[in-house]
């Protein structure tokens, strides 16, 4: 039987959101036929984590599904064994960026896909807890429907099963590497505020986000539909579109890649970085491969944790290392656009040496634009004033450091790609000289 990880990553109170998933995973078994490993990556606080324990225990049985609820010290030790079978070198340094101490959106996927080989799945399909489903008819919009339907098949045989296709036809052959779709609501990044007090400062922050280049026209296009996902209409029926899928119309809270993806090319492990996690969604269409872009779209919401004075300030940190990764990142993509087909081999797989030479060729970016982009943002926040200010005040206590941890994340990232493949063997080897992974053998009381 088909096997495929749903995973649900989360450092907050989501209760709703663990039980909203729990039903997009019966929803796969029941209507796919496939065995949905449900994987909750928590690394909320005590009280939080019991909370969702008792949530998970409390979830109805269901056929097909079996739910893996994982707290740190239960991913950690999973870590330790898959990383000295792995036999790679430094490998403390390896758990760190696998399981660092600040917060990672891409270790955190980073974990699931390991967790996923191990479970002998062949796809991820992640959700975010700030999120939520849209409903038709009274009924959930799955975005599993679509992600079951096409992922992994060949492209040539979707082309009468979808609304439209707009794929090169010398990428028929290849499999869909990616289904995904992105969120109406709130916006994904918090800046709504910087647009009513001031748009110019808007333009100016935001505009740090799109790569040079740009003519003047597109730039403010850009602009104008950053970090706004789908808007806000309401789904009415279903739209999906086979294609090379534009990295501006997936979110990570509404995506699933197939592990031929995933297996080969990890996410960059970067701290306290919105936007890290979305490396492999460039990849996917840099390198040609097919995907399937439909209109499920969750709703996005903006938690009470991010309105508090605390995580304000922690927000605006990660949007500030997202400003200041953006050029190398930038650099990356537009080598990866480049080699287009040759970032593949001879037989279609993802060449993972090619993916960190580009990204070492990266850390040789001077340093000064990212100092003259931190004088932007010095700048904008001092003219918006209040607790912007005070943002300001704290970027610039930290300005070496954001500045030199901007390359070293790249390098580290690098690091990990060197490593990838060795990790993702063992952790399938793990699979299969057992029923279940060692850190994980019994499933969770309750679900079948």
């Amino acid at each position: 039987m088909r096997r495929v990880c749903l995973t649900l990553p989360t450092n907050r109170e989501c209760a709703a959101t663990i039980r909203a998933v729990a039903e997009e995973a019966a929803y796969g078994a029941r209507h796919f036929g496939v065995e949905v490993r449900l994987l909750i990556l928590d690394s909320s606080d005590p009280a939080v984590l019991a909370g969702h324990r008792a949530v998970v225990a409390a979830l109805p049985p269901v056929p097909g599904v079996v739910t893996h609820h994982l707290d740190e010290a239960e991913q950690r030790g999973f870590l330790r064994e898959v990383i000295a079978a792995s036999g790679v070198a430094e490998p403390d340094r390896v758990l760190d960026l696998m399981l660092p101490s600040g917060v990672s959106y891409g270790a955190c996927t980073n974990r699931a896909f390991l967790i996923a080989e191990a479970l002998g799945c062949v796809s991820v399909h992640r959700r975010d807890s700030d999120s939520r489903y849209q409903s038709l008819d009274g009924e959930p919009v799955f975005p599993f429907h679509h992600e079951l339907a096409g992922l992994g098949r060949r492209a040539a045989d979707l082309a009468g099963q979808v609304t439209r296709s707009r794929l090169d036809p010398a990428c028929a052959d290849r499999p869909v590497a990616m289904v995904g779709g992105s969120f109406v609501g709130e916006m994904s990044v918090d800046v709504a505020e910087i647009e009513q007090l001031d748009p110019a400062v808007y333009e100016e922050v935001v505009g740090l986000s799109i790569p040079a280049g740009y003519p003047e026209i597109w730039h403010r296009n850009l602009i104008a539909e950053s970090f706004r996902g789908a808007g806000t209409t309401a789904f009415t029926g279903d739209r999906t579109t086979l294609t090379g899928v534009n990295p501006m119309r997936v979110d990570m809270c509404n995506i699933a890649l197939d592990r031929e993806v995933y297996a080969r090319v990890p996410l960059p492990p970067a701290t306290d970085t919105i936007g890290s996690d979305y490396f492999l969604i460039h990849l996917v269409h840099d390198a040609r491969l097919p995907g399937i872009l439909h209109n499920r779209h969750i709703v996005n919401f903006h938690t009470g944790e991010r309105r508090s004075e605390s995580g304000f300030l922690a927000y605006h940190v990660r949007l500030a290392k997202y400003l200041l990764a953006a050029p190398h990142f930038n650099a990356v993509y537009a080598d990866m656009k480049e080699a287009g087909g040759a970032l593949l081999d001879d037989e279609g797989h993802v060449r993972p040496s090619a993916v960190a030479g580009f990204v070492r060729d990266s850390t040789r970016l001077d340093r000064a634009e990212n100092a003259e982009r931190l004088d932007v943002v010095d700048r904008s926040y001092r003219k918006l004033g209040g607790r912007y200010a005070t943002a300001a005040d704290v970027l610039g206590a930290r300005r070496e450091r954001l500045l030199d941890e901007a390359g070293q994340d790249m390098a580290e990232f690098a690091r990990l790609i060197d490593h990838w493949e060795a990790l993702t063997r063992a952790a399938r080897s793990h699979h299969s000289g057992s029923a279940e992974p060692g850190a994980f053998h019994e499933p969770v009381k309750g679900i079948a």
